[in-house]
């Protein structure tokens, strides 16, 4: 549940009524075998270069909470709200996951992580990418943002990431 499904330790160690120290002697000692039992499950870049290879590609970026350190304010997620790492993710239209960045520190925009991690070079050997409008000024398909103090035009209003995922798709 720790590592799953980002319980607390003190909310884990409620669950099982134990210490959240002792919670946080079993997670120190877990989370090292579980990360290599899965180790050679997960792909590298190289690897999903080679799954995205003509083929169109989508990009998100998520936040993974985390302790309030109020010394570090690098985690410190305005848009959130919350400290976090930023994660960068790459599926394929049908939602199949392709690849998980290394953590950034919260504060990191998704268009800044894009270029700081091996996301853009998997994009790059893809045959497309899309992304939100965090993303704009990317290599990826974005939609348009409205101006400031304006309106999108008509023709904006009426495209939409459904329409662009099937065309894009059709390719």
């Amino acid at each position: 549940m720790y590592v799953r499904q980002n319980c607390t330790q003190e909310f884990l160690g409620d669950l099982r009524d134990v210490s959240q120290a002792t919670v946080s002697r079993i997670v120190t000692d877990l989370v090292p075998i579980i990360e290599a039992v899965l180790e050679e499950f997960v792909p590298t870049a190289a690897d999903a270069i080679t799954m995205v290879s003509g083929r169109v590609c989508l990009v998100d970026g998520t936040i993974t909470p985390c302790w309030s350190y109020g010394d570090h304010d690098e985690l410190w997620s305005r848009k959130h709200g919350t400290t976090g790492f930023n994660a960068q993710l790459v599926s394929l239209l049908d939602g199949t996951p392709i690849y998980i960045s290394d953590p950034l520190s919260g504060n990191t925009h998704d268009a800044t992580a894009f270029e700081d991690t091996k996301v853009a070079e998997i994009v790059r050997g893809s045959g497309g990418g899309i992304g939100d409008k965090g993303y704009q000024g990317t290599d990826l398909a974005t939609p348009r943002k409205k101006p400031k103090g304006g309106e999108l035009s008509n023709r904006d209003k009426e495209l939409d990431f459904r329409t662009f995922d099937v065309s894009l798709a059709e390719r």
